[in-house]
C-alpha cells in the first residue's frame, strides 16, 4: 500500500465529488459534510455577496 500525502487525498477526493456531482453538487456534498446535516443550503447561498469579475480579480491582485 502507498502511502499518500493528506494534501493528495484531499485533492483526489475534491476532484473526484466534482467530477461525478459537478461544482454545485460538489458545493452541496461539502456543505452536508462539514455541517453534519445542518443548515439550508438555498437560503445560505443567496446570503452570499454578489462580486462582479473586477472585483473577483482585483482580489486577486492583493494576493
Amino acid at each position: 500500500m502507498k502511502v499518500v500525502k493528506s494534501s493528495e487525498v484531499r485533492k483526489s477526493g475534491t476532484q473526484a465529488l466534482r467530477k461525478t456531482l459537478g461544482p454545485v453538487g460538489m458545493a452541496r456534498y461539502l456543505e452536508e459534510y462539514d455541517n453534519g446535516g445542518r443548515g439550508d443550503y438555498t437560503k445560505e447561498k443567496y446570503e452570499q455577496p454578489e462580486y462582479s469579475i473586477e472585483e473577483i480579480l482585483a482580489g486577486r491582485k492583493s494576493l
